[in-house]
């Protein structure tokens, strides 16, 4: 009796621990879409009013701005980054790194970009977190900045900008790299 009654409450805390991993997924990928969702219709405003150079401008300026809002918003860290960073400030850290280059070989192995995510509860720093990453694929319009063949005008202004960028020669459906979401649950 007292076995099954152990399994039995075992079987209940992992379908729990399963439901708010799947609500905590739900909620980054909401969070993720409304931050996706206002730096596109922020390109696209600076693609009508100037072109990519000016593109880049609002994307500099205010790609931040957006993730600072809205991670206050949500109340967790929202931010991108990469294996191929235009600014180093969003480089990965360890954890991201290690989950960009799975995501490397899972698209290797056949997997399309769009469909990359991975989550996780980690601790960290004696703090427990959910973490969750998704892909961030290369679509045709991502080529005029993070392509092989950039304007030398906007390649001018990316060099000025991002002195260290490392963000091109991308491809159509390579992994551009990734949303990541940071949240205590403790």
């Amino acid at each position: 009796m007292k076995k099954t009654l152990f399994f039995a409450v075992l079987f209940l805390s992992m379908n729990s621990h399963a439901a708010d991993l799947q609500r905590l997924e739900s909620e980054s990928r909401q969070a993720i879409a409304e931050f996706s969702s206002q730096l596109k219709s922020k390109l696209r405003q600076g693609m009508q009013q100037g072109g990519p150079v000016a593109a880049i401008q609002v994307c500099h300026a205010a790609a931040s701005a957006i993730s600072e809002r809205i991670s206050r918003q949500y109340g967790w860290k929202i931010a991108r980054t990469s294996l191929k960073v235009r600014n180093p400030g969003n480089a990965p850290d360890p954890w991201e790194r290690k989950v960009l280059e799975t995501f490397e070989a899972r698209k290797a192995g056949g997997e399309p970009a769009q469909q990359l995510s991975h989550s996780e509860i980690i601790e960290q720093n004696g703090q427990k977190n959910f973490r969750y990453l998704q892909a961030i694929p290369t679509g045709e319009i991502c080529l005029a900045c993070h392509g092989k063949n950039i304007d030398p005008a906007l390649q001018a202004e990316l060099d000025r900008l991002y002195p260290d960028d490392q963000a091109r020669g991308f491809t159509v459906g390579d992994l551009r790299g990734a949303f990541s979401i940071t949240r205590s649950i403790d």
